[in-house]
């Protein structure tokens, strides 16, 4: 029998790539906009947007206009060593469009773990202090200082050691599984008194709408508590909005839906469209903390990546993106709750949302609301089987994501809606 294509990169894969570079079993051979195509020629709808990194589709036409002009200019100089006008551009926007009226400055890497762990440095570097303080579920990389960072073990610290000191944890409120938000500043509060002195710790550190912790929504009056708190103890907040920026939550920003100005925001995936970039931006005098070369890389801020950068700001105005991701994202609530109201679809123990980053988590049982990862895992698989690309999250393996770009036509939303719909019917039969 001949091996399918598919079958056999798999296999090149398992014997030439690391065993920890985690993959699906579909290999991309061309993609556009919400649709992408397999080394079978099997159609797909993305619902991963290569992790809420295509907002803007997949292969924007602006998008690539720009980086192929930026093509026949340059394509690496260094920015440290022959610097180029596109960088102060980005730069300049991006101090106008985060939150806060206050003088900024940015400065630009190549992933979002990069962007985290020099927004630590800064504000190390301004506060003089060393203490860190993340959240419980939290996703802030795969690097050492992101690790830590990190509120989730498996696979992100199991096996790598002793994590770097100085990194506390701290509840993230969730009604859901049972924290509540005074719970949660309790919690701090307690930290404070019995674990860290708050006049040690440099910086707080939390994403308005948890990514790889399952789609986890901070509540406004959190992030208002904590920019208190920040306040009072001259700690630096710092956003991570590295899944939830580029207006996949309805806003430009996750923290603009609570009117909080962090000191420091940190950005990636959905900024430059597909191509590798990151950013910290905020207050000037943080962000000029560290001396000169402190901060920076061979890469950052590559000329072909600002330039998709400043073609994604130009889509994300001009289309409305926005008030895109509002609409589809209260087309795909209506449709998951319809779905969870059914008959026999107990499973769907909640259906959460911001804008365009959606989430429902599968249960055993409503009352326990005890985790189903089976189930969801066969959800995946049955959608994947249906032409769905769909991604799992959260701390018990048991929430599916639903991130499509924001540019995906009201046929195709629909489409996948009905997979959807169709995989979960399907699972449920099969795990009965």
């Amino acid at each position: 029998m001949t091996q399918s294509a598919t079958a056999a990169l798999i296999a090149r894969k398992t014997a030439a790539v690391a065993r920890g570079v985690g993959t699906r079993g579909i290999y991309a051979t061309r993609a556009e906009n919400a649709q992408l195509w397999d080394a079978d020629g099997r159609r797909f709808i993305d619902f991963a947007a290569g992790i809420a990194v295509n907002n803007t589709g997949h292969r924007h036409p602006r998008v690539m206009a720009a980086v192929a002009e930026q093509a026949q200019a340059f394509t690496h100089t260094c920015f440290h060593v022959a610097p180029y006008e596109s960088y102060l551009t980005l730069a300049e926007r991006l101090n106008a469009l985060t939150p806060g009226d206050f003088s900024k400055k940015t400065m630009l890497v190549t992933t979002g773990a990069e962007a985290v762990e020099n927004a630590i440095k800064m504000a190390r570097a301004y506060t003089g202090r060393s203490g860190v303080i993340s959240f419980s579920g939290a996703f802030h990389g795969r690097t050492l200082l992101g690790m830590a960072l990190t509120g989730k073990v498996a696979p992100y610290k199991k096996g790598f050691g002793a994590m770097p000191p100085e990194i506390v944890h701290a509840p993230f409120p969730n009604d859901f599984h049972g924290v509540s938000e005074a719970e949660a500043i309790s919690a701090l509060e307690r930290l404070f008194a019995s674990s860290v002195d708050p006049e040690r710790v440099a910086a707080i550190i939390i994403e308005p709408v948890q990514g790889e912790g399952g789609f986890n929504i901070a509540p406004v009056s959190f992030l208002r508590a904590l920019r208190a708190l920040c306040d009072q103890h001259g700690i630096v907040f710092i956003a991570d909005e590295v899944q939830a920026g580029m207006a996949r939550t309805g806003r430009m920003f996750g923290f603009d839906h609570a009117g909080v100005a962090p000191d420091l925001v940190t950005m990636a995936k959905g900024l430059a469209g597909g191509f590798p970039l990151s950013a910290v931006t905020g207050r000037a005098e943080i962000v000029d903390a560290p001396l000169p070369g402190g901060v920076g890389g061979t890469y950052a801020g590559n000329p072909l990546a600002i330039a998709a950068a400043n073609a994604v700001l130009d889509v994300i105005a001009d289309e409305d993106l926005c008030a895109r991701a509002t609409e589809i994202g209260q087309i795909i609530r209506d449709r998951l709750t319809a779905m969870a109201d059914r008959q026999g679809m107990a499973c769907i123990g909640d259906v959460r949302g911001l804008g365009a980053m959606n989430a429902f988590e599968l249960v055993k049982d409503r009352e326990t609301r005890a985790p189903d990862a089976a189930l969801t895992a066969a959800i995946v698989a049955e959608a994947e089987a249906r032409g769905l690309i769909l991604l799992s999250c959260g701390t018990r393996y048991n929430v599916i994501r639903l991130l499509p770009p924001l540019t995906i036509p009201m046929d195709q939303l629909t489409e996948a809606l009905d997979i959807i719909e169709a995989s979960v019917e399907a699972a449920i039969q099969k795990t009965v």
